[in-house]
Formats: structure tokens, sequence, C-alpha cells
């Protein structure tokens, strides 16, 4: 018999706590009308153990599970599974946990030695016919689109690597090592291409590719950056990319007495690389700015020699008892270009996080974005308890308010019609119910949020909190 979870841990309990069972619901109940315009798929990623934690845990940590609702003639049917990553059928034959979690790696049971810890538990995206589940240090795992079967890890036809330094090499025998992909991907509306990085507290700390509309990797380069750093998210215009880089500085060395690898040091800033999207390791141009974390940009733009772009900024990384910590913001940067300037301006004063927009409009000029967000600007809040809609040409917001007692996700915006105007469609997202321990897809018209909801689809049980998710269309 598998250990009981603790029942003392803030991230172990209420609707944090993990869902044991795998399953399908059938034509679930609504209450309102879908609307018929929505056929396709609505995804959704987050952690969820499967067994009780090797010591401290946080909720970071948990194995991936897919949620997947598909929408057809306004009917909803679910299925959820867990991502059969290596380390999830590990420890499923062991019958226990053998990882160590984001505070305490170094736990991890010997017979695990040199096995990925890859959870698959971050995002899910859908590219060139493929669905990956992400995580930010290793591979994605390639999912059966129906059925949410495991088809194995994706390197792209294995031209996703590492290279190794030399003692590396020699220690184990190769010359290069799997590559690692964000959880963030940036898809261009207009060449169909995917582009996204993965970072590493090793060289090459920072590495740059480009995947074409047909999923085949015809760009890979290294990116030399002022620290190895713990970099979530970055930022992509038609024009430029951007690697955002905080003070969340690497120290591997921590590991040793099992403390978390990553130190706060906002004396060292913040950094801002900035590249021609047809240029090279070369041609990056560093600006400074102030020390924040930003986990996750709303979108950005070129506008001659500025990029304007919009991010939900936190004053410190949020995974520190740190002084100066604080709810994230909406924080508009504009990076001058010619003058090799940053300007931060606050856009709200109320908590906002997991920030969306018509995905028609990454990277390019535009007016709408969503968040999960509250409407107190005293941030007392711990959990998103408002659906969020910014106007960012006219600064006018609107927001959705739950009922008390409940909490969303992210709200992932699905257009009316392929050519809709922009911000012309409807908002998805998770939400808990705290007084009947059940949760739902509420189902908004994006351009009056704060109206009721369209429909809620109410599921017989609750969906655990989780990061991510995304569209796909009907075939």
């Amino acid at each position: 018999m598998s250990r009981p979870f603790p029942t003392d841990d803030p991230y172990l309990n209420g609707n944090f706590a993990p869902w044991p069972m795998e399953g399908e619901v059938r034509d679930i109940e609504i209450e309102g009308e879908v609307p018929r315009e929505l056929a396709g798929t609505l995804y959704r990623n987050g952690p969820n153990p499967q067994f009780a934690p090797r010591g401290r845990y946080h909720w970071f940590d948990g194995e991936g599970m897919i949620h997947a609702f598909r929408f057809e003639n306004g009917r909803v049917d679910y299925r959820n599974r867990w991502v059969r990553t290596e380390r999830f059928v590990r420890e499923r034959e062991a019958g226990e946990a053998l990882f160590g979690g984001l505070a305490n790696a170094g736990a991890s049971d010997e017979s695990v030695a040199g096995v990925s810890p890859n959870a698959a538990n971050t995002n899910i995206v859908s590219h060139a016919g493929k669905l990956l589940a992400l995580w930010e240090a290793g591979l994605p795992y390639e999912l059966d689109p129906d059925t949410l079967e495991t088809r194995g890890t994706w390197d792209f036809a294995g031209k996703l690597m590492r290279p190794l330094e030399p003692e590396a090499q020699e220690a184990l025998g190769m010359e290069a090592m799997p590559g690692i992909m964000t959880a963030h991907p940036k898809f261009d509306p207009e060449t169909g291409e995917m582009l996204f990085f993965g970072y590493s507290p090793i060289p090459p700390f920072l590495q740059y590719h480009v995947v074409d509309a047909s999923g085949k990797l015809v760009r890979s380069m290294d990116i030399e950056v002022p620290f190895p750093s713990m970099v979530h998210d970055f930022i992509t215009t038609r024009d430029h990319v951007i690697f955002p880089i905080f003070p969340a500085v690497f120290d591997l060395s921590r590991m040793e007495t099992g403390d978390l690898p990553i130190v706060w040091e906002p004396d060292r800033g913040t950094h801002i690389g900035i590249m021609p999207r047809d240029g090279g390791p070369e041609d990056v141009v560093w600006l400074d700015s102030d020390p924040c974390y930003v986990f996750h940009p709303m979108n950005a733009y070129t506008d001659a020699n500025r990029i304007v772009a919009e991010v939900c900024r936190h004053p410190v990384l949020p995974l520190f008892d740190t002084d100066g910590e604080g709810p994230p913001i909406l924080t508009r940067w504009e990076i001058d270009l010619a003058g090799g300037t940053v300007k931060e301006s606050a856009l709200d004063d109320c908590p906002s996080e997991f920030p969306r927009l018509d995905e028609r409009y990454a990277g390019l000029d535009y007016r709408h974005g969503y968040a999960a967000g509250s409407d107190r600007p005293d941030g007392e809040t711990a959990l998103p308890e408002a659906i969020v809609h910014f106007d960012l040409k006219t600064g006018k917001r609107m927001s959705h308010k739950l009922d008390p007692g409940c909490a969303c996700g992210e709200p992932i915006f699905v257009p009316r019609s392929a050519d809709a105007p922009e911000g012309d469609g409807f908002l998805l997202a998770t939400v808990y119910r705290g007084e009947t321990n059940r949760s739902e897809v509420v189902v908004l018209d994006a351009q009056n949020v704060a109206d009721a909801p369209l429909a809620r689809v109410k599921l017989p049980h609750r969906v655990p909190y989780g990061f991510h998710g995304n569209w796909r269309p009907a075939e």
C-alpha cells in the first residue's frame, strides 16, 4: 500500500490536491448553450502527483495530467490522462515516488540516477499535426490528440540536441545529448513557424530554435547570456526575438545541501536581449532594466524603432521568502531600439497572471488581451477570482467576477471564425467551485466578458489547479 499524501501541505490540499483517476465523461451536463461555432478540443495541462512526495513538495513538481474537452454540435465530451513520461512509468512500476522536487532535487532515489525528471506538466500545444505536452527542462512528449495516449518523446527527427563540454563528452561517451524545449513556444500566425528556446544551468545556457510550418527544425543557435538564469518564457514579434534574463541565477552547489539551485540576486538587474528574426547570436543587443521577474508575457510587436510588450510583472521571482514580493501586475515595456532604453509603465493596479490574446495577432500590433486575475488592488486573494479583458488601445478593463469560493484558470481565446475580427469570439476557462467541490468550463463572449456565461460545462468532479492549455480546432 502506498503512503498517504501529507495533510499539512497547501499544494496537496483543496483543489491543489491530486485527482487520482483517469477516465471519460460523455455528453457533459451543460447549463446554458454552447455556441455551435465551437468545434474542436480544449486541452489543459497541470501537475498531478500519483504518489506521496519524497519530502517537501512544490506545485511545480507533480506529473503532468492532460484534461481534454471536445466540443461538437453544442455538446462536450471529456477525457483525462496522465502523460506516460519515463519518470511516470518508473514510479508506477515502483509503486512510490522516486524523484525529488523543486525544493529537494537531491532527494531522488538512487535507482533513477541519470533519468530525466521531465514531468511534462506545464503546457500542451499543437503544431504541424503533433500534440505536444511540454515541460521546460527536457524534450516534449507527443500525445494522440483523441485518446491522449503517450507516443513518446519528440526530438524533431533527431535534430533537437545539445552539445556537451569536452569534459562531459569524455565522461558520458557522447558529443551531444537530447535538447530542451521551453513550455512556451511562440507561433507565427503569418508563416506558421514555431519559435522556441531552451535554457539550462550548464553550457550552453540558452539555445534558440525555429521549426517551419511543416514541423521541420530548420534553425538552431546558442545565445550567449549575461549569466545562467531561469528563463520561463520569452517574447517574439514579426521582426524580433526578445530574450529576458532576470536575476534568478543558477547555483548548482546549493543542491548539495538540499536547497533550491536558484538564487535571487537583484543587484544583477534584468537584461533584455534583442535579436532580429533573421539575425544570429552576433546580432543580439542587450539592454538593462530594473530587477523583476516575468513568468508570462501577453504579447509584443515591433513599431519602427521600438518594441512594445505587455507582460505580467512580478517584483521578485515568487519562489522564495523574499522582501518585496507582491502580486503580478500587467505592465508595458517600451523598448527604444535607437536609444537603447526600456521604459516600464503599469497598465493596471490589480493582480493578473496567465495572460492570453487572440493568437492570430501573436507578434503583431493588437488590441485585446485577457488574463486570470482579481478586482482587488490589495492582492489579498491568493487565487484568481476573475477573468479579465484588457482593451490595450483604450485602457478599458472589464472583468467577469466569479462567485465567492471559486477560482479560475488561464482564459483561452477561440475566434468565432477564421476570418472574424480581432477579439470576436469566446473565452474558455476552467473554474473550480468550492461549494460543490466540482469544476467546469465557462464559455464567455469575449467582447462582453462581464456578462453571464454563455454556457457552463459542468463536470461531475473537480480538475486540480493547473497551468496552461490551448484550443485545437476540429479538422
